[in-house]
């Protein structure tokens, strides 16, 4: 039986390059994503291991009831997120729900939905999706920084909770990665001027790495920064 790893935001940008990877490894992919539509665009292209989930990860029930039991569960990576701009000039209540029902809850949702299937399984892992921005803020990403702030601190009490089940829990933090989500939003080309490596990675580059965490490990409750060197400078 092949494995199964689930993947959220699994439709585009990091998500589908993780999925891709775990593809590649000859792994199952309960692929997640509240864009239906792209989601069968993305299996047509990608084959029959991978299993379109379309839902929106900020309903626990649905999320619950559309995973169900899966068989041979060994992987959750939660690379779901949003990224709007806010300032404290502008933001508002609706926003602050938004962000952090999809990058903090929506995370919480799908890990908890999850976890009875690593257990039945014997173990696996979680990889969460932070941000450079939980350690390195960024201009305009007020709400954003917070959450994913939150998300290395749920990694850590998450990772604790779930060692006796045999289940390890880490994050990855990248900086810039060359996604269509991030060239639209104007910055990318002048802002990796002031990363050290020169340039913003690649999706690939993201999910090499989170393979790695997922490929066995006596790691857990840690987040790798794949900043290119940025928080070094």
């Amino acid at each position: 039986m092949r494995p199964t790893a689930l993947v959220t935001g699994a439709a585009s940008g990091m998500g589908r390059a993780v999925a891709e990877r775990f593809l590649a490894e000859g792994w199952t992919v309960l692929a997640v994503d509240r864009d239906a539509e792209a989601l069968t665009k993305a299996a047509a292209e990608l084959g029959a291991a991978f299993h379109p989930v379309p839902v929106d990860i900020t309903d626990r029930a649905a999320v619950a009831e559309a995973l169900g039991s899966p068989e041979d569960l060994r992987a959750v990576v939660n690379a779901a997120g949003i990224y709007p701009a806010t300032l404290l000039a502008d933001y508002d209540e609706a926003t602050y729900r938004r962000i952090f029902d999809v990058n903090v809850l929506g995370t919480l949702n799908v890990t908890a939905a999850a976890v009875p299937a690593l257990r039945a399984a014997g173990g696996g892992t979680v990889v969460n999706f932070a941000s450079i921005d939980a350690f390195a803020v960024s201009p305009g990403q007020l709400l954003y920084s917070a959450s994913k702030a939150a998300v290395v601190s749920l990694t850590r009490s998450l990772a604790q909770e779930l060692a006796p089940d045999g289940i390890t829990v880490n994050a990855v933090a990248p900086g810039w990665v060359d996604t269509p989500g991030t060239r639209a939003g104007g910055r990318m080309e002048e802002a990796v001027k002031s990363v050290p490596l020169g340039r913003a990675a690649q999706p690939a580059e993201i999910a090499d790495w989170v393979w790695k965490l997922c490929d066995g490990s006596y790691v857990t409750g840690e987040t790798l920064v794949i900043g290119g060197g940025i928080t070094v400078r």
